[in-house]
């Protein structure tokens, strides 16, 4: 089922009409001292496979995320914003090093008997904002190693899933009297699948962290499976609506704790010389989604405030990636090194306006999501085709545990269907070495066109730009091209 997209007018009467958390008046931006020529203070917000048509500034006319659509009202949102990654602790690399994560090390998940870590040649973003003058600090999720790569001065305790609890243990970081300014990293494990089923006790999560007890300062917003909107790449069964329903409560949970973290630092007079950065670090964990470079996997949302920011509530068109990040970040500090190269670039230049030229390509790298799930992958991306090589495609599709164990694909397995979404199960399990789609004509990407002789011509172009994007950023697997 699709919804229609929102209009500026739409989008800018709709986050008028949401004031759940606190006046707009005191959400907006005075006479700010960024304007004034100081540098400013920095969040970046990271929750956890969150979709990004799971926003009302997005279009979803279900869900509620007021204090999300007032930061977007109040800023921009990008609509082609994409994790080059589609895995937590792969893409959480690039979001915090600025590189590709075949370039930095971190192939896969850090944690556990999964052991991937970045090299120690990376400088990381707290660690350059560090010596750049900045208190760095990071609460919630993490999910990167080594710790000295990826240093901050402080490590701030709360639980994961709970937002407004982690928001309050901000407050004296963001409240400290020192003349230096600040980052403060504030990842959330919402909307993020976990293990253990739903069982009818108090104490014992669903698989989407709710729970019947609730969590501190959090008003639980629950929503009917009959609805939610299904996107097109799943399956309209009552399995899939029911999880829908689960993840919609964790995704205002997101909301409520952002909401909080705002008004904490209006309260501490800082929000009018505070960035704020809102993403995810990958797509929704359905099948279909996370774990995949199809677009529910990688286009994700991104939302970006300034005190500065003339043009509100906009929405740009610039093709931007996680790389790009740490350019952009260290751009809105004055950190940026000079003995130091990135593979992203800043964007900071296109946050006012609605159309960015020269931002019309974007590229992905994806290995491993768990150790036991190797399927490389990457993409270049345009603003209408879109080339994905299947580096292992000789193999049948890997999944991670918790999708492959999740009502949504059981369900529909039980039903014996054989179409998942807008594809066949049978080629989302065996996938082609090229995939090229037509994402103006074919946008759910069903329609391969690698093997259609009338588009060689693009297809030769698209892999040349591959294989100059993996020369550029020093990825081991060019070698696959001649030697597979």
């Amino acid at each position: 089922m699709a919804h229609r997209s929102m209009t500026r007018r739409d989008f800018v009467r709709n986050c008028a009409a949401g004031m759940s958390a606190f006046a707009l008046g005191s959400f907006a931006a005075r006479n700010s001292a960024a304007a004034q020529g100081q540098r400013p203070n920095i969040v970046l917000i990271v929750s956890d496979d969150h979709g990004r048509g799971d926003l009302g500034c997005y279009g979803n006319p279900v869900i509620q995320t007021p204090n999300l659509d007032r930061l977007a009202a109040e800023g921009v949102r990008f609509n082609n914003a994409f994790c080059t990654s589609a895995s937590c602790s792969a893409s959480r690399s690039v979001i915090l090093s600025g590189l590709y994560n075949h370039y930095n090390g971190q192939y896969g998940h850090q944690h556990a008997y999964h052991h991937f870590i970045s090299f120690d040649r990376v400088r990381s973003l707290p660690v350059l904002l560090s010596q750049g003058g900045y208190r760095t600090g990071r609460i919630g999720k993490y999910h990167v190693a080594p710790e000295e790569v990826y240093h901050f001065d402080v490590a701030l305790r709360g639980n994961s899933r709970s937002p407004v609890q982690m928001a309050d243990n901000c407050r004296d970081f963001i409240n400290a009297d020192d003349d230096k300014p600040f980052f403060l990293y504030f990842c959330t494990s919402d909307p993020h699948r976990g293990g253990g089923k739903a069982r009818d006790l108090p104490h014992q999560p669903d698989r989407f962290g709710n729970t019947k007890q609730g969590y501190p300062g959090i008003k639980e917003v629950t929503y009917k499976p009959e609805d939610v909107v299904v996107p097109d790449f799943l399956p309209d069964i009552p399995e899939c609506r029911a999880e829908l329903a689960q993840y919609y409560q964790a995704v205002s949970r997101v909301d409520q704790g952002v909401g909080h973290l705002m008004e904490i630092l209006g309260k501490a007079g800082k929000y009018d010389n505070t960035v704020v950065i809102y993403i995810s670090d990958n797509g929704i964990a359905f099948p279909g989604a996370k774990t995949t470079l199809y677009e529910p996997g990688m286009n994700l949302p991104c939302i970006v405030r300034t005190p500065w920011q003339k043009q509100k509530g906009i929405a740009c068109d610039a093709l931007v990636n996680y790389a790009d990040l740490t350019p952009t970040i260290l751009d809105f500090a004055g950190a940026t090194p000079r003995d130091y190269q990135f593979h992203g670039r800043s964007f900071k230049s296109a946050l006012q306006r609605e159309r960015a030229d020269g931002w019309d390509t974007t590229y992905a790298s994806h290995t491993f999501h768990e150790i036991t799930m190797y399927y490389p992958m990457r993409v270049v991306r345009e603003r209408r085709f879109k080339l994905i090589w299947n580096i292992a495609h000789g193999l049948e599709y890997p999944f991670a545990s918790d999708l492959w164990e999740s009502a949504t694909w059981q369900g529909n397995l039980k039903r014996g269907h054989k179409i998942y979404g807008k594809r066949t199960i049978d080629a989302f399990l065996h996938r082609p070495k090229f995939e090229l789609y037509d994402l103006e004509n074919d946008p759910h990407e069903v329609v391969n066109l690698a093997e259609d002789s009338k588009y060689k011509t693009k297809l030769e172009e698209m892999k040349a730009k591959l294989k100059a994007f993996q020369k550029r950023t020093k990825d081991p697997w060019i070698l696959k091209w001649e030697y597979e």
